[in-house]
């Protein structure tokens, strides 16, 4: 999972397709109802069971993988995981801290970590902050095979389908910033004006974030050496493991019980949201992220329906760029993981994201707050939804 995992891979120019601006057509036909995200990612596993129970159907079966619906519900899934997600731990402004006689050794190893991790990105010599940052990359999406259990027998469905597309990504410290993504036709605005966390999808239009602020997962992917060190300054070490080829310090971090519970929406409830660092002995630097959240649904039967969702992510090619050492390339393989109180069946979706940077610039000239501006539809629907 090192760097010589990552120059194998290979990277293909391909063309533009027109941005779909608006709502998808072919979704619209499916009802003009304001979706939730967890009624996007349940739909979903609702027609990849469909598509289990009729797979000895060979009509059935051609017709859905024919079928331009099946492909954006896919797409859906995709960028609704892998899109735009948060990381677990809110913005912490100050994330130096000294370490305490009275700290336990696994909090004071940690902090000792994350100190290394900090001078080995070059941050701890930098004489001044960088005031803002600009990134622009490709991605490549695989959603990847389903396994479908029902308790008995246990089914594979799916293939290997992908979409490649592109990202820019603004920041502005200390808690500003903005994504806008292009993946397969369909483009996914997001950001933060340090106040308001919003994201725009094309099926659910504009939604904000609950919950305290916290910064886009993408920046701790090795974008941002001192954001990343703050969110572990609480972290625990863990001991030791090996990645690859590389042996690792392993530090874990749990989000606060009160803001994970901020965060819960709806019949949605967040139970918990974990973060692991994996940093090289050797170099130092952060090589391996990997975070889990577990939520809890409360179905209208009134049964309990829990989905695990654990994003882990590759991060190599670190290049100096001015004075700072950022990852130019890296891997992400989440799996969603969906199962019952009481009952014995289960389903589990991997899905893959390949991503490369191409341009990293600090301290661009003109950048101003008004660029972190939220979208003016994004107040109307917290009016609409506050009591």
């Amino acid at each position: 999972m090192g760097s010589r995992r990552m120059k194998q891979l290979r990277w293909c120019p391909q063309p533009l397709t027109p941005l779909m601006e608006g709502p998808d057509i072919e979704m619209q036909e499916e009802g003009n109802k304001k979706e939730s995200s967890w009624e996007v990612i349940r739909e979903w596993f609702r027609a990849q069971k469909g598509l289990s129970s009729g797979a000895n159907n060979n009509n059935f079966s051609m017709s859905w993988y024919g079928n331009a619906p099946a492909k954006g519900q896919d797409l859906r899934l995709l960028l609704g995981v892998l899109g735009c997600p948060l990381a677990p731990i809110p913005f912490v402004h100050d994330p130096i801290h000294r370490i305490r006689i009275k700290d336990p050794l696994e909090t004071s190893t940690a902090h000792y970590i994350i100190q290394q991790y900090l001078a080995a990105t070059g941050c701890l010599k930098q004489q001044k902050c960088a005031k803002n940052m600009y990134a622009a990359g490709a991605v490549k999406m695989i959603c990847c095979e389903t396994e479908i259990s029902s308790g008995k027998n246990v089914k594979t469905i799916g293939t290997r389908s992908g979409e490649s597309g592109c990202f820019v990504l603004w920041q502005m410290l200390p808690s500003m910033w903005s994504l806008e993504l292009v993946v397969g036709g369909n483009k996914v605005l997001a950001g933060s004006d340090g106040k308001t966390v919003w994201r725009h999808t094309p099926w659910l239009g504009t939604t904000a974030a609950k919950g305290p602020q916290r910064p886009l997962r993408r920046i701790i992917q090795g974008l941002d050496p001192k954001i990343t060190a703050s969110l572990f300054g609480k972290a625990q070490c863990l001991g030791e493991k090996r990645i690859g080829d590389d042996e690792c310090f392993v530090l874990k971090v749990c989000a606060d019980r009160a803001a994970v519970m901020e965060r819960s929406e709806g019949p949605a409830e967040i139970i918990r949201h974990v973060l692991y660092g994996y940093f090289c002995q050797k170099s130092g630097l952060l090589i391996y992220v990997e975070d889990s959240h577990l939520t809890r649904v409360q179905t209208p039967e009134n049964d309990s329906i829990y989905w695990e969702t654990t994003i882990g992510s590759s991060i190599g090619d670190y290049r100096d760029v001015d004075g700072v050492l950022i990852a130019h390339q890296g891997r992400s393989i989440a799996t969603v993981f969906r199962f019952g109180e009481l009952s014995m069946q289960h389903s589990r979706t991997r899905m893959e994201e390949m991503w490369r940077i191409d341009d990293v610039a600090f301290n661009v000239q003109g950048l101003s707050i008004d660029s972190f501006i939220p979208p003016a539809d994004i107040f109307d629907n917290v009016n609409l939804h506050s009591p």
